[in-house]
């Protein structure tokens, strides 16, 4: 018996530095210097007319959506340029004019592919047509869509069971492709619908769901311009989503404050110079935070409970801090909840956050005579273990202050990838829902597995465990993006079969399955068409509106499928006719999709129509005040607890961040402008009496370890970099130091990996 020989592939490539420099960090955001790298780099990428055609049309009315983060577009006509410099990034890196043909996969095999930095195999290019890499083979050959579909099709009727296939979902796809997707997999018979919202906001998903009745946001846009403080937590909106900036800068021309609580004095949130307004380029721009508490990793919850504690003490003498007829009428827990912030000793509080006295009064100061307030966090409040209860003490501050339901207030739990809330408004959940499933069954005609299904830590342990024999994944890079990347490289190369649905090479298709394929698909910009006619999808932005894409570019080849004719070839080939089904007709059809998406889900009905212009929005209770769906049909107060790290004296507690020049793992480029970091990635950042503790220099070399359950994990070499950082933390780039979080730990209710807390040592390199 013949035995396949297993290919000898990175899962975290070259560990080499790339020749580092350093400036004193940024005080501003975007300006002119902002424009100018985002044409450098559109240019570089797309060339003039291309990048000019292309970013004219991105983020309007008639255009498509941007391929980056998920901020909403104004209701009012767009402006020219509606674009930040990331979001030209992010456009010229699918459209780029670099291409990952059949030659380039003869040149290069996996295992060489594989040692490449992420930054060096994303600017490979797009690819152009359909490959496969076989059992025991390092390269990948070409392979025609039919054959593709027939290979996928063949390894699904050989599982034993439907479980044994795992379908991921990231954030990029459209409504019409995530609901196909979902409904072919319950088809299929499982709910293993693993999300990219599992690794990012799963936590606000649950907190949000258990305290109001919605895992969503309930601001609009234009609440910003009505609040009065906006507190921005766990968040660099500079980098991550830089048009959010323009929010802020117009809450404080309306006289509103922000708060920022954050463990980095982030330049975005320091001064923004918008590129276009006369002040932002030749002016100092606008100066953005009024107060900022640095607190320290994942120790929100700390200053939150001293906020609350004293606002409650003046509530008690004054008697109008809080809205008590909005208490007694919408809430549900609060004399349970005052008892229980009670209990706590305020100076201890303070000692554990690591924030002043004096900047924690200055925060109540101002809270206290506002109630328009709106809440905005990301990942640094939702990647802890006590990520879930992080959002809950959030939701506290709202529900005490009558901060819900009004113009200028609210929740809003900023997003990443442009449709992972879309994705989950048409069905990609893993939980079994009967009222979904009998409405799928009404339309379709088929059942439902009544079973939930993995997410994705329990589908890297289950394909670790070779429970999961095919993973499939509809855009994403499984491998770079999640936790544990060796336990998670080896589980996806225990898998008899990995499919990727992508635009671009990424490490997901180096650390592949004994048989791996790649289906190259349309880029978002890119025109799509059918018999002549122009098709369109629909996407759903960070505050529920949905509205029409359409791209508008040149494909990069003439061999792509879009993502739904995609999942209707596959679903075509495995049902073979035998299926009420027509999965082909829906494929090539969106309008076909877009009305059993309105029969299934109602909030849909008339989304042909709706979806022109600026869009719709979708219901949402919390605008409405509804909490009927919750117990005793009220918004629910929540007793949180402290977070407790337990750090041994050598410990400190790392939080995974990401550079000015790159989005989720994509990487474009090696700079980290605002933060002063150039031409390196494999940096981490320290306090100065952190590095005299330990004897460090700048720039000494380093290995980062974490050692839980008694498994050693490494992060080789990195440069120290000392830094504005509380004492006891640090800081470095994802997702190169994605390697040292355990697969198994993870957020309570929500399993999302704790990215932002994990307990490491240094290891000085001589």
């Amino acid at each position: 018996m013949s035995t396949i020989k297993k290919r000898k592939v990175s899962s975290e490539g070259s560990k080499e530095f790339t020749g580092i420099k350093l400036k004193a960090p940024a005080t501003y955001a975007a300006g002119l210097k902002a424009v100018k790298v985002a044409l450098d780099h559109a240019f570089k990428e797309m060339g003039v007319t291309k990048s000019f055609k292309g970013l004219a049309q991105m983020n309007q009315k008639e255009g498509f959506d941007c391929p980056g983060c998920a901020w909403p577009d104004p209701e009012k006509p767009s402006k020219v340029a509606e674009y930040c410099e990331n979001g030209a990034k992010a456009l010229a890196e699918e459209a780029t004019n670099e291409k990952v043909d059949r030659d380039f996969f003869a040149k290069y095999s996996v295992e060489e592919i594989s040692q490449w930095t992420d930054y060096k195999i994303g600017k490979s290019g797009r690819i152009t047509e359909p490959m496969i890499l076989r059992p025991g083979k390092i390269h990948y050959e070409p392979i025609n869509w039919n054959e593709a579909y027939q290979e996928i099709a063949k390894h699904l009727k050989a599982l034993d069971h439907p479980d044994e296939a795992i379908f991921y979902t990231s954030g990029r796809s459209s409504n019409e492709a995530a609901f196909l997707y979902g409904v072919f997999i319950r088809a299929f018979g499982t709910h293993n619908m693993p999300d990219c919202s599992n690794m990012c906001h799963e936590s606000s998903g649950v907190a949000l769901s258990e305290t109001l009745g919605i895992g969503k946001g309930s601001v609009k846009l234009e609440d910003f311009d009505k609040a009065e403080v906006v507190m921005v937590m766990g968040q660099n909106p500079g980098t991550n989503h830089p048009r959010m900036l323009s929010a802020l800068q117009k809450c404080k021309e309306n006289g509103g404050s922000v708060i920022s609580i954050n463990p980095l004095a982030e330049a975005g949130l320091i001064r923004f110079k918008n590129p276009q307004e006369i002040k932002g380029v030749l002016q100092g721009g606008e100066a953005i935070t009024d107060i900022h508490l640095q607190v320290k990793i994942n120790q929100d919850i700390a200053v939150m409970k001293v906020i609350l504690k004293r606002l409650l003490a003046l509530d008690k003498l004054k008697k109008n801090v809080f809205d008590h007829d909005f208490i007694a009428k919408y809430t549900d827990g609060y004399d349970a909840f005052v008892e229980h912030i009670e209990q706590f000793n305020e100076d201890s509080l303070i000692a554990q956050s690591g924030v002043s006295s004096d900047d924690i009064q200055k925060v109540v100061n101002l809270l206290e005579k506002k109630d328009k307030i709106i809440i905005c966090w990301a990942m640094g409040l939702t990647q802890h273990k006590n990520g879930v209860e992080n959002i809950k003490e959030c939701v506290n501050l709202l529900l005490l202050k009558g901060s819900l339901g009004k113009e200028g207030a609210g929740t809003c739990p900023v997003r990443g990838h442009s449709n992972v809330q879309g994705d989950r408004s048409v069905g990609i959940v893993h939980h079994a829902n009967p009222v979904f499933n009998e409405a799928l069954k009404k339309e379709f005609g088929f059942e439902a597995p009544t079973k939930g299904g993995y997410d994705v830590v329990e589908c890297i342990e289950a394909m670790h465990k070779e429970k999961a024999k095919i993973f499939m994944a509809l855009g994403g890079n499984f491998v770079s993006a999640a936790s544990d990347t060796t336990y998670t490289a080896e589980a996806l190369q225990k898998c008899d079969l990995t499919i990727n649905v992508s635009t671009k090479l990424n490490r997901n298709h180096t650390v592949a399955g004994k048989t791996s394929i790649i289906l190259p698909t349309l880029g978002r910009s890119e025109f799509d068409e059918r018999d002549g006619k122009q098709r369109f999808f629909t996407v759903e932005n960070s505050m529920g509106v949905v509205h029409r894409s359409k791209g508008l570019l040149k494909p990069a080849s003439g061999n792509l499928k879009s993502e739904p004719e995609i999942i209707g070839g596959i679903a075509d080939a495995y049902f073979k006719g035998k299926h009420p089904v027509n999965w082909k007709a829906y494929g090539e059809n969106y309008e076909m999709i877009r009305t059993s998406l309105a029969n299934v889900l109602t909030d849909y009905k008339g989304l042909e129509e709706k979806s022109k212009g600026s869009g719709f929005y979708l219901r949402n209770n919390v605008r409405n005040l509804d909490f009927s769906k919750l117990p005793n049909g009220k918004a629910q107060f929540s007793n949180n607890s402290l977070p407790n790290h337990n750090l041994n004296k050598d410990e400190f507690l790392l939080m995974t961040i990401r550079s000015h020049d790159q989005f989720n793992t994509t990487i474009y480029g090696l700079d980290d402008r605002y933060r002063g970091i150039y031409n390196e990635r494999r940096i981490v950042l320290i306090n100065k009496k952190d590095m005299e503790r330990l004897n460090l220099k700048k720039l000494d070399v380093v290995h980062i370890i974490s050692n839980y359950d008694h498994k050693e994990r490494k992060a080789l070499n990195f440069l120290i970099i000392p830094y504005n950082i509380p004492q006891g933390n640090l800081a470095s780039y994802f997702p190169e130091t994605n390697v040292l979080i355990p697969y198994n730990q993870f957020a309570d209710k929500s399993n999302t990996p704790i990215s932002k807390s994990v307990k490491v040592t240094l290891e000085k390199v001589n």
